[in-house]
């Protein structure tokens, strides 16, 4: 169960304002997490705290294909992202790297910015704490639950071989 405040932004947040190019020359995630958002929102990195949830509305995360951007949301804090949809790659990347994303148009749509929100990742129940209002987003398959549980594809993988 995931708890913490929203931070909301609009529809086509893409790679380039979520971390700008200017910073890809590392890969660190606590430097990329120092500049995530900030050409769109300078306030973010002050304002986040570790459990926030983004929301978003559609197409999050498009642009290029860089694995850095969820990296950065990831370090910043940001426990979940709920957003109307994601670009795919953008999509693919936050499972890689163990980032839980549901996509839920109704939640996206009516939960403000500076609510409560309880998320459950493996029902899929999003609820505003802030409203007591409650919504439903397909939940991961187990396999994809496990992967985000072991914080990524490259945990998920080294603990199979480690228990093998």
């Amino acid at each position: 169960m995931l708890i913490g405040k929203v931070i909301k932004y609009g529809d086509n947040v893409d790679t380039d304002v979520i971390i700008p190019a200017r910073y890809l020359n590392t890969s660190n995630p606590l430097e990329l997490a120092k500049h995530c958002m900030e050409d769109i929102d300078a306030s973010f990195i002050e304002r986040v705290e570790k459990g926030d949830v983004m929301v978003a509305g559609r197409n999050f995360g498009c642009g290029s294909s860089r694995e850095h951007a969820p990296i950065a949301i990831k370090a910043s804090g940001i426990s979940c992202i709920i957003a109307v949809s994601f670009a795919r790659i953008f999509y693919r990347n936050a499972i890689n790297i163990g980032l839980p994303i549901l996509e839920c148009e109704d939640a996206a749509r009516a939960i403000e910015e500076g609510q409560q929100v309880e998320v459950d990742l493996a029902n899929g129940r999003i609820v505003n704490r802030t409203t007591g209002e409650s919504y439903k987003a397909a939940p991961f398959p187990e396999f994809m639950q496990e992967l985000i549980k072991a914080e990524g594809l490259i945990n998920y993988v080294k603990k199979g071989r480690a228990q093998g």
